[in-house]
């Protein structure tokens, strides 16, 4: 498997490649292309949320802390005076930051559900709405946030599984098969419950026409438009 700076890295540069294209094709702005290049990188590490000894969780785990907690500000600003503000945000980055990562850890296995196609889904679908919902964005761009952590999200996993073909001994490692999957195969139980968990953030989406219409934009700006 690739090592965490190389998912970074490729995913990066992926990422890169995505918002500087949507920004030269109108899709975005250029302060706009910022979080989408982020939000790729971000999925690029996501998949090894899930490993133990990674660095991946860590970091992930420190970068989800920020926005729990400007999410909390925003919703609870109006009900609290400053101080208890200050301290339930204070306990919120502390849980995500601590409490939710070894709880992640110890419930998780390594190359299980959360390398899946499954995964990435329910991963950008959640973005798309916690963009649209809590940030005053245009359902066009709240979807582009969610596309690009799904896109991240698969250069993880193809790059797993490139890196379980051993090209020098011409042969499949032991590994090959075991990341870029739609589910867990081993677990349907847990597979099922993530489907339920992602079919239920219908509700908070943006509209699908924001998709369509995001969609036909870009398809617009191709050469030759609609083919």
């Amino acid at each position: 498997m690739a090592n965490f700076r190389t998912h970074l890295s490729v995913a990066a540069a992926g990422g890169a490649v995505l918002a500087h294209g949507g920004w030269q094709a109108g899709l975005w702005s250029a302060v706009d292309s910022l979080p989408i290049l982020a939000l790729t990188a971000l999925g690029g590490i996501l998949p090894d949320i899930d490993s133990d000894s990674s660095k991946a969780i860590r970091l992930i785990f420190n970068l989800l802390a920020v926005p729990a907690v400007v999410a909390a500000a925003v919703m609870l600003q109006p009900r609290l005076s400053d101080g208890a503000l200050l301290l339930v945000c204070g306990a919120i980055y502390l849980g995500v930051r601590y409490v939710a990562g070894a709880v992640f850890a110890r419930f998780t296995v390594h190359r299980g559900l959360w390398h899946s196609l499954l995964a990435g889904a329910m991963c950008g679908l959640a973005t798309s709405a916690i963009s649209y919902r809590l940030f005053p964005l245009s359902e066009a761009l709240a979807w582009a946030h969610g596309g690009a952590l799904a896109v991240g999200f698969a250069i993880h996993l193809l790059l797993d599984e490139i890196y379980s073909v051993d090209l020098e001994g011409a042969r499949l490692k032991r590994s090959f098969g075991t990341a870029f999957k739609p589910f867990d195969f081993r677990d349907p139980g847990n597979s099922l419950a993530m489907l339920c968990v992602t079919l239920s953030l219908a509700p908070w989406l943006p509209s699908w026409d924001g998709l369509l219409a995001l969609a036909q934009q870009g398809q617009a700006l191709m050469p030759g438009g609609w083919r």
